[in-house]
């Protein structure tokens, strides 16, 4: 069996990696449906992501994990072989600032490629395809591949809200939120202390910003975790889990406020607390007028029994939100988040049928998948070659497990410590979501980014391991 999966693994890897170059040449070389090298695109980025994920779950580790390696060696393998599509396709948010250069300027994309990009044989074979007859190709299936993507975050934050209960985050507890302070305070300062250290000419945005993405904690991996050691019942799992919730709130918060200080370029006492002011208020004014709002609104829509009612005003809802949140100057993340905690308890109770999160099963399915294998797409494995590289990466998967770690501290002495700090260790999607958000802001370099995806992968790929050993420790010890 383990052959199979290693010949299922690698069969899609070449699939992702060489497809989608012959649809392009089929393309380029006629004049069919400019449709169809996106649909090859996105059937073989999933063909990968189903068979990475499920890889993964054989050896007992997170689906997102064999995602992140899909790409990566699918994108740096095609890229080896001169593919255009995934040329393109690894520059990630850096062509959206080739995009706006060119409209800005009146320039080519290539010549727009030249100015925002620093001058390398890299940038130099980047223009080149822009300009040839396969540019038109590769920039299609950028756009579509990266607004979807963009959805999918959406999505997903939308469904990490549906799974969290108001209600239960009000039961956890001073220790959960001691535990949730803690593993956000400690590695913010830990990582924004490591940049300015081993990048000390680094603006002091860009230091702040890492510290920001060292805060995460993902709650999906965490309860998973959970539910595979059939351990949901401890304290120590009700802590862990309730932490983490509020763990990802206040990350949501600093991700905002980051972000507000990173395009304004400013960093006072004022823009902080007008920043903070503006995503508290936002959380707790949608959360509020949501909560009293949406079962009046929704019990009348019920009425006229509109098919698919549920789901569409579930989507329609968490979309309106992630778009009231970028239009004051919010991720949109926050308003898929704060649509999810508001319909979590009232569809659940009030609605017959199906849950919302079984509804948007199939969607989740299909799109999510496709934002980590663009995520592992952009981990560019020629900026290991750079020793100081490698030493950001290992420097930052230290800080980032001894900042979750020492988190266990907030909770009593009678549980066990060290199982809460190693639940509160990986970063997962969450931390996946603020490094692509950096780096569409400018303060997340290409190398940088590459040592974030490669601590993600390994804190989340630590955390089942050495839970199952503290949790049967403590199992042993106790009378």
């Amino acid at each position: 069996m383990c052959t199979l999966r290693g010949v299922l693994l690698f069969t899609a890897l070449i699939a992702v990696a060489l497809g989608v170059r012959a649809s392009a040449a089929g393309d380029s070389a006629g004049h069919g449906d400019p449709v169809a090298p996106v649909l090859i695109a996105l059937m073989l980025i999933a063909l990968g992501a189903a068979v990475g994920g499920h890889w993964m779950k054989k050896i007992g580790q997170p689906a997102v994990l064999g995602e992140l390696l899909v790409g990566m060696l699918a994108a740096n393998v095609a890229f080896y072989f001169g593919d255009p599509v995934i040329t393109v396709l690894r520059e990630g948010p850096t062509m959206l600032n080739v995009f706006d250069t060119a409209v800005a300027q009146n320039l080519g994309l290539a010549d727009a490629a030249r100015r925002v990009l620093p001058d390398s044989e890299h940038t130099r074979r980047l223009a080149e395809i822009l300009s040839s007859p396969d540019g038109p190709v590769a920039i299609s299936v950028f756009q579509f591949i990266d607004q979807l993507s963009r959805v999918a975050v959406i999505v997903l934050l939308f469904l990490v809200g549906l799974e969290t209960s108001v209600k239960e985050m009000g039961k956890v507890g001073v220790a959960a939120f001691i535990v949730a302070c803690i593993g956000v305070v400690c590695p913010f300062l830990l990582g924004v202390g490591l940049m300015a250290v081993m990048m000390p000419e680094a603006p002091l945005a860009k230091d702040i910003f890492i510290g920001a993405i060292l805060t995460a904690t993902s709650v999906g991996i965490t309860a998973r975790v959970f539910r595979d050691l059939k351990q949901t019942q401890r304290t120590e799992a009700k802590i862990i889990l309730g932490a983490a919730v509020i763990d990802d709130v206040l990350g949501l918060i600093i991700l905002a406020v980051v972000s507000g200080l990173v395009v304004t370029g400013a960093i006072s006492f004022v823009s902080v607390s007008a920043i903070t002011l503006k995503a508290v208020v936002f959380l707790a004014g949608a959360i509020g007028v949501g909560m009293w709002l949406t079962p009046r609104l929704v019990r009348r829509l019920a009425q006229l029994e509109f098919e698919h009612m549920k789901l569409l005003f579930g989507l329609g809802f968490a979309f309106l939100l992630s778009w009231l949140a970028n239009l004051i100057g919010l991720a949109t993340i926050v308003g898929a988040f704060a649509a999810g905690l508001v319909l979590e308890e009232f569809f659940l109770n009030e609605l017959k049928g199906h849950s919302l999160r079984d509804l948007l099963s199939p969607l989740e399915a299909l799109i999510v998948p496709v934002f980590f294998v663009l995520m592992g797409m952009q981990v560019k494995l020629e900026t290991f070659a750079d020793r100081q590289v490698l030493l950001i990466a290992a420097a930052l998967t230290v800080v980032a497990i001894v900042g979750k770690w020492v988190s266990g501290l907030g909770c009593s002495a009678r549980l066990d410590r060290l199982s809460v700090g190693i639940g509160m260790m990986p970063r997962g999607e969450v931390g996946l979501i603020f490094a692509s958000i950096g780096k569409g802001l400018g303060v997340v370099t290409d190398a940088v980014f590459s040592a974030v995806v490669i601590m993600v992968m390994i804190t989340t790929l630590l955390t089942p391991p050495l839970l199952k050993i503290t949790l049967a420790r403590s199992e042993r010890r106790a009378p």
